[in-house]
């Protein structure tokens, strides 16, 4: 697998090309740490409730999750070089409409674009590395790459939370868009690489798993708005009085089903597969995917837990946010570089295992300890811990499917990566709102129906179909067009505050259980196998 070098090969390659690489994983990672950071502001703005803003979050990732594999055959057709240099223009036009957004429309179309020139960046940021750099350069780069993912949700959630308290939150943006005119510029010393008309697009797999893919995410995102069994007054329709989101999810899954059969046929055919399904030939490359989807989807239900509770239940700034935040985002980062210097003394098998250990441990710990106050040390003391597994485990992740598949395999690895990442991260966040609004519901109801105070007249006038988080402040503006008394006003401030975090609560359990369960394929990952990243290069064709 390893490419003869000497090192003089070695000292002539410049880092300037890495910096370019780098800095593009640095714009898809803080532009989906911001929207978190950015939520009271947007909330204020376009005068939505958070879950629309978790909308956004979920249009960039289902965009990216659907067409990361069409991304990939881009670039192995035309070029690694000018794909990147294109969609960096793309990216940066997405958050020009960030910055002048009107509405959430606006809003949730930007992420969409942003989303769907990800879909080609995100496979071309390891093909570039295979490309410009050899050796002990090329395993540097690969380290630097995971470590800049943890470093721009560190700027994100420091700069947005400075920002948005002081400024506002379309600035925010407005230096994503510098940075892509940086990087476009930076692209341009990146090694020239010749496209390889050769390569065929498989379109029925495209229009497939993009469909698939995307019918998956709508319907978790929609479980809240459109219901979970029965269709809610929000649904578009009603399939004989039941809600499209489930519906959605089963029929994205049969659909994605019929998606491996297509593949599997294409590659019988001989002909070019839109993902090469050796990938996950082995149990131990099939772990490893399960394992990388329980961990990001972990970090995007606690990415969105966190700042809704800070922001619109507490009713602090951005940047109390941030601060609140950032042992969490330290510890990733430091963890996500660190964890290499381990991987000659411990197997993925023991890393993971204790990765998802640490995951579980912390979830459960917060759960417990979580109160009105997050800048409590026992509240700060899970966050790091679940910092240092899940920064852990992702790094570890990402390098045991590039090095468990041969290098022809290594564009389909890149795309099976960002397909893999993508849609946890959209399920993850679709999932969050969904369960934590649920929990909230039943508990506002069950504490509504108990209280001998607060009486039918009273609920009659306040619309219980649709709750949703909501600051103590809102609920008693809403409150006194009504006919409640004082007595009642704080009645019901009581029985919100308790509900919200009894939601908290029973919802970090919940996600403890999916990091417990993960420890599982955990089990199965393979020892580590030191070499260089291989080359991608095309699916052999017919």
């Amino acid at each position: 697998m390893s490419t003869a070098m000497t090192p003089a090969d070695e000292e002539h390659a410049s880092w300037v090309p890495m910096i370019a690489i780098a800095l593009g994983q640095v714009l898809m990672s803080f532009n989906v740490a911001s929207l978190p950071v950015s939520m009271s502001g947007m909330v204020a703005s376009f005068n939505v409730p958070p879950t629309t803003v978790a909308t956004g979050i979920v249009m960039y990732s289902l965009a990216v999750a659907g067409f990361v594999m069409l991304g990939a055959k881009l670039n192995q057709r035309f070029g690694s070089a000018i794909v990147f240099r294109s969609v960096i223009v793309i990216f940066g036009i997405a958050q020009v409409m960030m910055v002048i957004s009107w509405n959430a429309s606006i809003m949730m179309a930007a992420q969409g674009l942003a989303g769907f020139a990800a879909a080609a960046l995100v496979p071309s940021l390891v093909a570039l590395i295979a490309h410009n750099y050899r050796g002990r350069q090329q395993a540097t780069a690969i380290g630097a790459l995971g470590s800049a993912r943890a470093a721009a949700g560190v700027a994100a959630f420091t700069i947005g939370g400075v920002l948005g308290t002081f400024v506002g939150w379309r600035p925010v943006f407005g230096i994503l868009v510098a940075l892509s005119a940086l990087v476009f510029f930076l692209s341009f010393r990146l090694k020239p690489e010749q496209g390889r008309p050769e390569v065929k697009i498989d379109l029925v797999g495209v229009v497939l798993a993009a469909s698939a893919i995307i019918l998956i995410s709508f319907g978790f995102n929609n479980l809240n708005r459109w219901g979970i069994g029965l269709a809610t007054p929000g649904a578009p329709f009603n399939l004989a009085g039941m809600s499209p989101a489930p519906a959605m999810i089963v029929v994205g899954i049969v659909l994605l089903q019929v998606f491996l059969g297509w593949t599997r046929r294409q590659q019988a055919a001989g002909k070019t597969p839109l993902l090469d399904l050796n990938v996950l030939k082995s149990a131990q490359e099939r772990a490893a995917v399960y394992a990388l989807f329980a961990v990001v989807a972990l970090e995007a239900m606690l990415n969105f837990s966190v700042p809704l509770y800070i922001q619109i239940v507490q009713g602090r700034s951005p940047l109390e946010t941030s601060v609140a935040m950032m042992p969490f985002n330290l510890t990733v980062f430091f963890s996500a570089m660190l964890i290499v210097r381990l991987y000659g003394s411990f197997s993925p098998r023991q890393i993971g295992r204790v990765g998802f250990s640490l995951c579980t441990a912390a979830l459960v710990w917060l759960a417990f300890v979580v109160s009105n106050d997050w800048s409590t040390l026992p509240v700060l003391f899970g966050l790091v811990v679940f910092g240092i597994g899940q920064g852990a485990l992702v790094t570890l992740l990402f390098n045991v499917l590039v090095t468990a598949s041969p290098k022809e395999l290594a564009g389909d690895v890149g795309s099976l990566r960002g397909t893999t990442q993508n849609l946890a991260a959209a399920v993850g966040t679709a999932v969050a709102g969904a369960l934590l609004v649920t929990l909230l519901s039943a508990s506002v109801l069950r504490g509504v129906a108990e209280s001998p105070i607060i009486p039918v007249e009273l609920t009659n006038q306040v619309d219980l179909e649709s709750v949703n988080f909501v600051s103590n402040d809102r609920l008693r503006a809403t409150l006194e067009r009504t006919t409640a008394t004082p007595a009642q006003v704080d009645e019901a401030m009581r029985i919100n505050t308790e509900s919200r975090l009894r939601a908290l609560k029973i919802g970090l359990l919940l996600m403890a259980g999916l990091a417990f369960v993960t420890i599982l394929p955990a089990g199965r990952l393979p020892g580590y196998r030191a070499g260089e990243l291989p080359d991608p290069a095309p699916d052999k064709a017919a």
